[in-house]
């Protein structure tokens, strides 16, 4: 039975990564940028509409909607190669495309008044579905678009397909605020009101999807700087990693065994109670299209055991030491790709009880699954096993704790609280903000009870 995802690109940020996204879909399953499958891959055994629909003429189209409230990316796709690749009629750009500004009540405004042609077309891509498991989200929680309109279909999702899984990959803000850029401590950023746009997203995220995968801006181009040498990373090498991380974490409904094979088989050992439902993900080895110089042997143990290297985190959490004990996995998930016999696998779990590697939660049973997912036979490797780390860690709490820190150092002085007076959910007050606080900082002491041992009774009280 296909589990069908539907795909959802909003703003720049989501659509360029959904652009990504699909292109690596593309090479994965021998598809043409003009979504014609190529001659080698006729034979193939592999789940092409999970992500894919056919057209009358044979051709491959995605179920993808891409959405922006500005013409400038959508209009890059539209001009490359891929062009042909998308339906036309699920590419919706705002008539004045005058953009949101950088405003997350503009861009949830807007949504709301364009709301009949959005879902316009998301239920026609619904409808056309044979049996639809849920939809993926593509943004960014500080822009205007990605988080304002993006808040604003969340919520329309949650009520209009209750059933159906909503899973989000968001990209968080670059927040490094230790660095010589940084403005009276709050993280730099290209948006001054990130903060608040971030705090109004963490609320639909917390409330109205089932399963968040945190993309960290500071964490990716960590990894870039650090672990790929890339002096200054660009967007496009950015996001050649997200694509990674999305595409891994979709192979096994793409190559389906016989585990693992649709999204909430994938998610629900990982979300043990409805609000930490907040994972980040790791992926090793981890090498550039161009380096051949970083070519490692690769075992099973030796991926899982990186995996679980905060060094490989697409998560920058706080380096605290204090902190660092106390943060405990709460369920982690392993997809290994590439040549692995499956008693190495248990060799290795053996291994990572026997020398603690990983923390566990005290309230429950300490799992680290293994998923194993085929290879594309149609794209090359240079490593024989590589591995995607998908994990539920208390730490995660920092990145909303850093989060409610810029938003309190804003609030108090009222910065740039105007722009947001004129859209007209916030006119008469700013009770939104108050209670999007409220809301994450509920988030963020779950989170910390989690650590404990009396969760459970914890959670009973609340």
């Amino acid at each position: 039975m296909p589990c069908e995802m539907i795909m959802l690109q909003l703003g720049q940020c989501g659509n360029q990564i959904g652009f990504e996204f699909w292109k690596k879909l593309c090479k994965e399953h021998g598809i043409s940028p003009e979504g014609i499958l190529q001659e080698y891959a006729t034979e193939g055994i592999d789940r092409k509409d999970v992500f894919f629909y056919q057209a009358d003429d044979e051709h491959y189209i995605p179920r993808s909607v891409l959405l922006d409230l500005e013409p400038r990316v959508i209009n890059t796709i539209m001009n490359s190669e891929y062009r042909k690749l998308y339906n036309p009629e699920n590419v919706y750009l705002a008539k004045d495309g005058g953009g949101a500004g950088n405003n997350w009540a503009s861009g949830y405004g807007q949504g709301e008044s364009l709301h009949e042609e959005v879902f316009d077309i998301i239920d026609r891509e619904a409808d056309g579905s044979d049996s639809l498991e849920g939809f993926v989200l593509a943004h960014s929680i500080a822009g205007g678009t990605g988080s304002g309109m993006g808040s604003y279909v969340l919520e329309r999702l949650a009520d209009r397909y209750p059933k159906k899984l909503v899973q989000t990959y968001s990209v968080f803000p670059n927040q490094d605020s230790g660095s010589d850029g940084s403005i009276g401590g709050i993280g730099v950023s290209d948006v001054v009101v990130q903060p608040y746009n971030s705090l109004l997203t963490l609320k639909r995220l917390t409330q109205a999807a089932d399963c968040v995968v945190v993309l960290d801006n500071t964490a990716l181009n960590r990894i870039a700087t650090d672990r790929l040498q890339i002096q200054n990373p660009s967007f496009t090498q950015i996001n050649e990693l997200v694509s990674t991380i999305m595409a891994v974490s979709t192979a096994t409904l793409r190559y389906p065994s016989y585990m693992n094979n649709d999204l909430i088989g994938l998610i629900a050992p990982l979300i043990p109670t409805p609000r930490l439902h907040f994972l980040m993900t790791g992926y090793t080895p981890l090498t550039t299209d161009q380096d051949h110089a970083n070519v490692r042997k690769t075992t099973v143990l030796d991926v899982m055991r990186r995996l679980l290297q905060p060094k490989n985190m697409m998560v920058s959490t706080g380096t605290d030491r204090n902190r660092i004990d106390k943060d405990c996995y709460i369920s982690l998930l392993n997809i290994i790709q590439g040549e692995v016999d499956p008693t190495q696998v248990h060799k290795s779990l053996q291994r990572i009880r026997e020398r603690k590697l990983a923390n566990f939660i005290p309230w429950g049973p300490a799992s680290i699954q293994v998923a194993l997912s085929r290879k594309s036979p149609y794209v090359s490797s240079s490593h024989r096993v590589s591995g995607l780390m998908l994990a539920n860690h208390t730490s995660i709490s920092s990145l909303f704790e850093r989060a409610l820190r810029d938003y309190d150092k804003l609030r108090k002085r009222g910065a740039f609280i105007d722009q947001f007076k004129k859209e007209a959910m916030f006119s008469d007050n700013l009770d939104e903000f108050d209670d999007s606080r409220e809301v994450v900082q509920q988030l963020v002491d779950e989170y910390h009870a989690a650590r404990k041992e009396n969760y459970l009774s914890w959670g009973m009280n609340q």
